[in-house]
């Protein structure tokens, strides 16, 4: 913590700059104070000489995407985000010579990065390893449910607060101990850390998280890294086949650990499984009452009072031509306001994704005051020895401003038909981020990489893997050109699990495969004057087939694949291009397209089917039948949920019962037909059955068909369709609906709980913090899980009623029958806004999907998608697809459904599915 220099800004947005908080390899971190509020922030402005380059600002963004849908939990919310293609949402981005400056703010929490908790406290206690150990891998679970790899876990990037830890990294550029932009646009980041397969040349996936997440538990219960002892340039000959050095480990934590640093991928256990034996009532559950030694608690202590009592920095400090104030808001027409605000609202944070937002992975720590190691200068030794690494030990996090005005929005795009697929296909989307090593702190010994020397950012040497590989601007090979082998190999020696981005370009390095440049980011399109509600341009178009079976579901894969499926068989449609890549017929009526390592799972009415995503060629099939012999004639509904690897469904089988042997002289009694129903969980990489519980049969043909609707790491909650209910289970109801708790790790029934008067037909979803949101009446009411304790209550229109509504990191988002959409806070239920689709309320509730970015709020039903700022609920446009326009053609009844996909939302209606680019 420092003082602020004379080129440092003053403002960012509506922050007043107090202090430089840190330095890091991409970023400058500076305490502010909200003007409005008071508050404390942290806010992260890039290094304005990496910023300037696209490849840096793309990855910088990107990460920043992969925060925000993780806020919540253990990782912290955003305050306001500001950049050089948006700028500030209130005020613009602050100007620094010519270059607008890209940054993120989050609320600071006072907390200390693990690395400098070791130094202070020493080793940490068994019951802190599994806060710690339960905390991180909570989070890695939600970042590998979506199919992805975090690849930003390092002791400078995990931070302990009073209440858990935080991470604050969201990927390799988030964890990178220096970068550097380097002619021609390239982009060299040097990282840290290997795992056994990125040694063997070999993809990085989930489990590569954990093998790093063993690392970081072994560190912290240790001081030390389990692959220490030995020369350094035999560092990766260790991490490939040498047993790991945990006898200092806690004894009851050994097995776990060693089975995180397993060689072997597939033998390392999921995410969930580390944070249920690790915490069973989760990390926050068993942090209730305090975690931290005491010396640790003194230390963030200290350090909160020590920012709390920093003042303003004096007024002439400011630089010249910075802005003075921030711009003032217009004042806001009264229909932007909730009914019960008052007429000046405080700002309020703006939702963003599903899960909320952060920041950049590449500036994210949003709280510590760590020593100041700046990435810039620091030195390592270059040649050989691996010594400490002072550029990446730390890193921080990230928006909202108050209600806008609304406008109205009555214009409709109709177009005729499906226009033409264009000409010119938009690159393709992003590919999953190549995999790096991580970087590793000062305190954080670096023997387990090889030898390797690098130039820092600034000018001085380092150590770990240097990935600064010389990719100039080459032209585009030809479809179908592929990189030699020798030209492979050269790459991975040089940097072996390291990241290159040049011109826009990622050197994606698989053992074995071809190494080719591909576009980080799609070509925005060009911009167009638009009417006010009318939707920008779809970048494609795609028609399903008139001569096969219309489509059942739509699912998205590793957005790469849009895969669809209908009565006769499955398709795939590239989501960069709009056109079919393969149709497969074995999948026909399948369910979703999930991620099943690198397959495609796809679960029909008979069998489980994993299909390459290359060209849908079936690579496995698990039958009914021969995947579950103990139960003959077994009929699996429909999926009740997933989590990374493992889906959850329900089955049922009927059997004959025989009638007891009757008494002397009575008449035998009829053998019985009795429908036996279970609850199952299975991993869909390993092919195998995780747990089965038996659960009462639904109404017939027998199979009760479950929805999850918030998963805990001890728990799943689990609701009941009320269709299947049985005419007993509906009478014992007595008109209310019932949720039930499975045990995540043996899936034994916990409880079953009622929730006010919620029905059992009611719309019901709930949050990782043990909160139900549920329709009761006309009302939406959140409960607490555990007691079935209401919180609050927020009341709906007149004669209607609420849809599911969408968590989004501190907000909710909200759906009624009456077309009403709107936003309230998740934790005090206060309405934040409430907006119109402008359409007759019929039918059911509009469903509701969040944008990648998690700015636009789409509200889709049978008659049109809506979308809305999700900040402050400003109609933005609508789309309706009439059709067939022939006179003779078929009525288009079905509703509209969306998906979102990096920065575009797929919207399908019956066969046609349009690409929207959306913020």
């Amino acid at each position: 913590m420092e003082a602020l220099r004379s080129e440092d800004p003053r403002r960012f947005g509506r922050f007043t700059v107090l202090a430089r908080f840190q330095e890091a390899a991409s970023a400058v971190r500076y305490v502010g104070r909200d003007t409005g509020t008071g508050e404390l922030a942290v806010i992260t402005a890039a290094r304005p000489a990496l910023a300037a380059a696209p490849a840096f600002r793309r990855r910088f963004q990107a990460e920043a995407r992969t925060a925000e849908r993780l806020a919540g939990g253990w990782v912290s919310p955003p305050l306001e985000t500001g950049s050089p293609e948006t700028g500030s949402p209130e005020t613009g981005s602050l100007e620094t010579g010519e270059d607008e400056l890209l940054w993120t703010a989050t609320a600071y929490v006072p907390a200390v990065p693990l690395a400098e908790a070791v130094g202070i406290a020493g080793p940490l206690p068994e019951r802190a390893l599994r806060i710690l150990g339960a905390g991180i891998a909570e989070i890695l679970s939600r970042v590998h449910a979506g199919g992805s790899v975090l690849q930003g876990l390092a002791p400078g990037t995990v931070l302990l607060a009073e209440d858990g830890p935080r991470l604050t990294a969201f990927g390799p550029l988030g964890a990178a101990a220096t970068a550097e932009a380097r002619p021609g646009g390239q982009l060299s980041v040097r990282l840290g850390y290997l795992t056994p397969e990125q040694v063997a040349g070999k993809e990085v996936g989930a489990p590569s998280d954990l093998f790093v997440l063993g690392l970081l538990l072994a560190y912290a219960a240790t001081g030390t890294t389990p692959f220490t002892e030995g020369p350094p340039e035999e560092a990766a000959r260790r991490i490939a086949e040498a047993d790991p050095e945990l006898d200092a480990v806690p004894e009851e934590l050994r097995e776990l650990i060693a089975g995180c640093l397993a060689k072997d991928p597939a033998e390392r256990p999921t995410a969930g499984t580390v944070a249920a034996e690790l915490a069973l009532e989760g990390a926050a559950g068993l942090a209730r009452g305090g975690w931290l030694p005491e010396r640790l608690a003194g230390a963030v202590a200290d350090q909160e009072a020590w920012v709390r009592g920093l003042g303003a920095p004096e007024e002439d400090a400011r630089p010249e031509g910075a802005p003075e104030e921030d711009a003032v808001p217009t004042e806001e027409p009264e229909d932007a306001r909730p009914t019960d605000a008052p007429a000046e609202a405080p700002a309020t944070q703006s939702p963003t994704d599903p899960r909320a937002t952060t920041t950049t992975a590449a500036a994210a720590a949003t709280e510590l005051p760590t020593p100041s190691n700046n990435a810039d200068t620091g030195t390592g030794t270059g040649t050989g020895d691996i010594g400490e690494d002072r550029g990446t030990t730390r890193f921080l996090n990230t928006g909202p401003k108050p209600p806008q005005s609304d406008r109205a929005t009555t214009q409709l795009a109709l177009p005729q038909g499906l226009p033409p697929a264009p000409g010119n296909a938009p690159a393709a989307l992003p590919a999953p981020v190549p995999h790096h090593t991580y970087g590793s702190p000062a305190p954080y010994p670096a023997a387990a990489l090889p030898a390797s020397s690098g130039q820092g950012n600034g000018g001085g040497q380092g150590t770990g893997p240097m990935v600064a590989l010389p990719l100039p601007p080459a032209p585009v090979p030809p479809e179908g050109s592929a990189t030699s082998r020798r030209t492979l190999i050269t790459i991975a020696a040089a940097a072996v699990g390291g990241l290159v981005v040049g011109g826009g370009a990622v050197a994606a390095i698989g053992g074995g495969e071809t190494a080719a440049a591909t576009d980080a980011k799609p070509p925005a399109p060009k911009p167009r004057r638009t009417l006010p509600g009318q939707p920008p341009e779809p970048r494609w178009s795609h028609a399903h087939p008139a001569s096969e079976s219309a489509p059942l579901t739509a699912a998205l894969w590793r957005d790469r694949l849009l895969v669809v499926t209908s009565e006769s068989q499955a398709s795939a449609v590239d989501v960069s291009t709009g056109k079919r890549v393969w149709q497969r017929a074995d999948a026909a009526k399948g369910q979703a397209a999930l991620v099943a390592g690198d397959l495609c799972f796809v679960a029909s009415p008979t069998e489980f089917l994993w299909l390459a995503p290359k060209d849908g060629t079936v690579v496995h099939r698990v039958r009914y039948a021969d995947g579950f012999t103990d139960l003959p004639d077994l009929q699996v509904g429909r999926l009740a949920g997933h989590s990374g690897p493992v889906v959850w469904f329900t089955g049922s089988r009927t059997v004959t019962v025989k009638a007891p042997k009757p008494r002397k002289g009575r008449k035998r009694a009829a053998d019985k037909r009795v429908v036996q129903a279970y609850f199952f969980a299975y991993d869909i990489v390993r092919r195998t059955e995780v747990w089965r519980t038996p659960v009462p049969a639904g109404r017939a043909p027998g199979t009760p068909r479950y929805r999850v609707v918030a998963e805990r790491s001890a728990d799943l909650l689990v609701r009941q369709d009320a269709v299947t209910l049985t005419a007993a289970e509906v009478k014992a109801a007595r008109g209310k609906g019932f949720v039930r708790s499975f045990d995540q790790q043996t899936g034994k029934l916990r409880w079953a709980r009622q929730y006010g008067a919620s029905g059992p037909d009611a719309a019901v979803t709930g949050d990782e913090d043990g909160i139900l949101y549920a329709g009761v009446g006309t009302d939406l009411q959140s409960f607490e899980a555990d007691t079935g304790k209401p919180l609050w209550r927020v009341a709906g229109t007149a004669d209607s009623a609420f849809g599911t509504p969408l968590v989004a990191g501190p907000f909710l988002h909200t759906t009624e029958r009456s077309r009403q959409i709107g936003a309230v806070e998740r934790e005090s239920g206060r309405l934040v806004w409430r907006r119109s689709t402008e359409v007759p309320g019929i039918g059911s509730a509009p469903a509701l999907t969040l944008s990648g970015s998690g700015r636009t709020l789409l509200a889709s039903d049978a008659t049109q998608v809506t979308a809305f700022s999700a900040a402050d609920g400003e109609r933005l446009w609508k789309f309706q697809d009439i059709g067939v326009a022939e006179p003779k053609g078929a009525t288009v009844s079905a509703p509209y459904r969306t998906l979102t996909v990096g920065g575009d939302v797929i919207v399908q209606r019956d066969r046609a599915f349009y690409a929207f680019p959306a913020a």
